[in-house]
């Protein structure tokens, strides 16, 4: 998995609740430097370079680190989160756990020989939590640039440094070096006796906001593609419609002229024949055959106009499922809007105040939170206890 990734929080410096401190002691720390000193390492004299060479004030650059922090672009770090198996299979209080564990350190301490260009300041392994796993904090960076800083930051050409071209938007050079990574576990895995059964599973580690965000962006996609199947009935629907109106409207002119009594519209005898003659010999018997014919059709008519009303009721209710789907978009639309705003204001908040600050704060509340549930929980058990 990849996050945004939290130090601290990956340190120990603060306990999250599904956390057992009494098992923390188990814990490896890989290293733990501090992320700016890490910037004045990699970037002091390139960005020394930089800006001796700008004839303008406003284009220089006062704290790299603020500007790639503060970059639409670019992040100051990046965290990948390993794990092997889950909680069922390898629990880390258990014999497998344990060589979980032994897999993750065996990987992590290849790591960056194999990827020189992502310079790793924090990297541990968790044994305090349910399952093992490893987190990997580091600074993508690429030199030689032509743009910027000479050495700068860079995910992209970092890795493309280190062999990956990304070639189409589902292939990138983080996607392409994801499974090299995988697979490098894999290998690791091989040699301590354990099968890799591969899941697919490499979906972002996203915050709740942009969860919800990536939720109602399929919810939309999927009410675009239902209302685009209704839109594709409906047409089909009016087409048919389209297609009997004539033949209704021929078949209610024929029952019109038609059903009559045969009595009432047989002409007169000629002057070669008696009307007696002509009417019971010729006319009647042909005009009988005539009505019977023009009977079952009517019958017909009767069938068919009657599927054509059902048709129009059909097409009356997707009409109006098609304008209620129309509806339910706009407000998918209007709320997923509405938590960019949210996002785009948590982020402003979080550089306001600090990375580190805000970590502080959302577990603070987190915490209090859980504290709070939990006495509700508490008094609703007694509650129960007390009416029994």
């Amino acid at each position: 998995m990849v996050g945004q990734g939290s130090v601290n929080h990956n340190s120990r410096k603060f306990n999250a609740k599904n956390t057992d401190p009494e098992r923390s002691h188990l814990n490896i720390t890989y290293c733990q430097e501090n992320i700016k000193a890490v910037f004045h390492e990699m970037f002091d004299e390139a960005l020394k370079r930089y800006n001796d060479k700008q004839t303008r004030a406003d284009r220089r650059i006062e704290n790299y680190y603020e500007k790639i922090r503060s970059s639409k672009q670019e992040k100051p770090f990046h965290e990948i989160i390993l794990q092997v198996g889950n909680k069922d299979d390898m629990s880390a209080g258990s014999e497998d756990g344990q060589l979980a564990a032994a897999v993750l350190d065996e990987y992590m301490r290849g790591f960056q020989e194999r990827n020189p260009q992502l310079r790793v300041f924090s990297a541990h392994l968790h044994m305090d939590e349910a399952t093992p796993h490893l987190h990997i904090d580091f600074v993508p960076f690429t030199t030689g640039s032509k743009r910027g800083l000479d050495t700068r930051v860079s995910l992209k050409q970092a890795l493309a440094a280190q062999g990956f071209k990304g070639g189409t938007r589902g292939d990138t050079e983080w996607s392409q070096w994801v499974r090299s990574e995988k697979e490098q576990l894999a290998a690791v895995m091989e040699r301590h006796g354990i099968e890799w059964e591969d899941k697919g599973t490499h979906d972002q580690h996203l915050s709740v906001l942009d969860y919800k965000k990536e939720q109602r962006a399929k919810e939309i996609a999927q009410l675009d593609k239902f209302k685009a199947k209704k839109q594709k009935e409906v047409a089909g629907q009016e087409q048919r419609l389209k297609e009997l109106a004539p033949a209704v409207k021929n078949m209610e002119r024929l029952a019109a002229e038609f059903s009559a009594d045969p009595e009432e519209v047989l002409p007169e005898p000629g002057p070669l024949e008696s009307a007696k003659s002509y009417r019971e010999k010729k006319a009647k018997p042909l005009w009988a055959k005539i009505v019977k014919v023009l009977r079952s059709v009517y019958r017909a008519y009767l069938d068919l106009k009657s599927k054509f009303e059902r048709l129009q009721a059909d097409y009356g209710r997707e009409v109006s499922k098609n304008s209620s789907l129309s509806e339910r978009i706009y407000e998918v639309c209007a709320e997923r809007d509405s938590l960019k705003g949210k996002v785009r204001d948590y982020e402003r908040v979080r550089r306001a105040i600090g990375l580190e600050q805000a970590d502080r704060i959302l577990e603070a509340a987190y915490q209090q939170e859980q504290a709070e549930k939990e006495r509700k929980r508490a008094a609703r058990q007694k509650t129960r206890v007390g009416a029994r």
